[in-house]
């Protein structure tokens, strides 16, 4: 059963590859040879780094190092089994869906970014009780909370500090005008 979409998935690759520039025919043929054996565990294989990265997406477990593992295992994909989103002929405009997989992913990394530890995510409470989880979860590190002190009053000082209290300012005598004339 599980064996008849694997041979499908194995004729499809040799069918893009036979498309594809002579100048990668080796990548794909060492993806071929590779599977070539043992194509039911490379399906069982993806299904399962599939499921992971669904799970840990939907969760917000470790992020940083899920979307950037998740970006290049579509890199992976669109260059081996969509065959870099080939062929290309006169007309066409399909680059393939894993690509736009992993821009997906490079820009949820951005925008990690920039929004910082999200609050409903797995990272969020494993970052409270694993003082290194930043690292595999954020891109930079986070921002303490910290409370922000009162502001001191303007009219009382702080024990201890001398009061600062503005001098009148005072015009200063003019000693020489332009070219050292004085005036009158």
């Amino acid at each position: 059963m599980a064996g008849q979409p694997t041979a499908s998935q194995l004729s499809q690759s040799l069918q893009k590859s036979c498309t594809q520039p002579s100048w990668l025919k080796g990548w794909f043929d060492f993806w071929i040879n590779l599977q070539h054996p043992r194509a039911v565990f490379f399906a069982y294989l993806v299904a399962v780094a599939e499921t992971l990265i669904a799970l840990a997406l939907i969760a917000g477990f470790a992020r940083k190092l899920t979307y950037i593992s998740a970006a290049a295992f579509s890199v992976l994909i669109w260059a081996t089994a969509e065959g870099f989103g080939g062929p290309y002929t006169s007309g066409s405009a399909d680059i393939g869906t894993a690509v736009i997989y992993a821009v997906v992913f490079m820009g949820l990394l951005a925008l990690s970014y920039y929004a910082g530890p999200a609050r409903y995510s797995a990272d969020y409470y494993l970052e409270k009780k694993i003082s290194w989880w930043w690292k595999v979860a954020e891109v930079r590190r986070p921002v303490q909370e910290q409370p922000v002190p009162a502001a001191p009053s303007a009219t009382a000082p702080a024990a201890g500090t001398p009061a600062i209290v503005p001098q009148p300012r005072v015009a200063e005598p003019v000693t020489a005008g332009p070219r050292g004339h004085r005036p009158a």
